[in-house]
């Protein structure tokens, strides 16, 4: 029988429900430290609200959470200026992870924490493995990097606006399918993580070149490119590499874990691996 695997970006989820906790607490930017032993319970309440939900609205057979390691990633070996000026996580509520891991727990979602890996990687290694299969997968993320692993097999859910993002969305969003995405980012650049892109080529056109050509390769193979445009691209050759390494996603980590070591214990779960 089919399976369905959950696979939720849980500092995603983790972080935007504390920003909403957080947020009327807030004096000048800082969270007074009475108050903050308040905001950690709330959040820990509302992840594991969330949870329940998301296992109420997508009926899976399997689920993991999946956390992001303490360690800087392989990115930020490559580029140190990866993900340059994002806010860290604060310190309190990083102390509080376990405690939303046990709550997870007890609704019998584990979580995988790997010692030197990003999530983004982790969640796309196991959505390929389990698709390959004939399996399905539905990664729980506002992060557009899993929009690019879309298929029959792998979908995205938006827990905080309940809804989809499927080709329909990608198409409306960025004008290319979801298998045209990591090019187009690899023009656009990424400003999220601080990917840079090739300058003077936006979103329109690097969409429009894609549409015509369907690939960078192609792009500069054609005779008719504007010369403007050839020139960009030539200028940010390495850029291109650079970018496109950082961009895409890993899907051959080993994990150490079978299917059936996270299969939810429900009698509605379909047949174990």
């Amino acid at each position: 029988m089919t399976l369905h695997v959950v696979l939720i970006d849980a500092l995603n989820l983790i972080r935007r429900i504390y920003a909403v906790q957080e947020r009327p607490f807030l004096r000048n930017n800082s969270l007074a430290e009475n108050t903050k032993q308040q905001v950690l319970f709330n959040t820990a309440n509302a992840c594991e609200q969330a949870l329940t939900k998301i296992l109420t609205k997508l009926q899976p057979s399997h689920a993991l959470a999946v956390f992001d390691a303490q360690a800087p990633c392989w990115r930020y070996e490559v580029y140190p200026d990866y993900k340059k000026g994002r806010k860290k996580m604060p310190e309190h509520l990083a102390d509080k992870l376990v405690d939303i891991q046990d709550r997870f727990m007890a609704h019998h979602v584990d979580s995988l924490v790997s010692e030197a890996d990003e999530a983004d990687d982790l969640i796309a290694t196991l959505a390929v493995k389990v698709a390959l299969r004939n399996q399905n997968v539905t990664i729980v993320s506002t992060d557009k990097c899993f929009l690019s692993l879309l298929n029959p097999h792998i979908q995205v859910y938006d827990y905080f606006n309940r809804r989809f993002l499927d080709q329909d969305y990608v198409i409306n969003k960025f004008n290319v399918k979801p298998d045209k995405l990591l090019e187009l980012w690899t023009l656009t650049g990424d400003n999220t993580n601080k990917i840079p892109g090739v300058a003077g080529i936006g979103q329109v056109t690097a969409a429009q070149l894609l549409n015509q050509y369907g690939s960078i390769k192609s792009i500069l193979a054609a005779s008719d490119l504007k010369q403007s445009v050839r020139d960009k691209l030539a200028d940010h050759d390495e850029q291109i590499t650079l970018s496109r390494k950082l961009l895409t996603l890993k899907n051959d980590i080993p994990l150490g874990f079978n299917l059936k070591d996270i299969r939810l214990p429900s009698e509605n779960a379909l047949a174990s691996s």
